[in-house]
């Protein structure tokens, strides 16, 4: 699974951070951002229900 964090909806609330910090991470400008390419088996599903809660959905996730 990939996930995806468009950076003109991220409101930086930080849900999708505090989920998952394994893949989701602040960047410099304050907005979430996927910090690996491909996420692992065993966080698929923490990284998944972050972007379930995006609250702007601005997580895309691909398989």
């Amino acid at each position: 699974m990939k996930v995806f964090v468009d950076q003109d909806t991220c409101i930086s609330c930080g849900m999708c951070v505090s989920a998952c910090n394994e893949v989701y991470e602040f960047n410099d400008d304050g907005k979430a951002e996927a910090v690996v390419d491909v996420v692992p088996p065993e966080l698929e599903e923490d990284a998944g229900q972050a972007a379930q809660n995006c609250p702007v959905e601005a997580i895309t996730k691909t398989e």
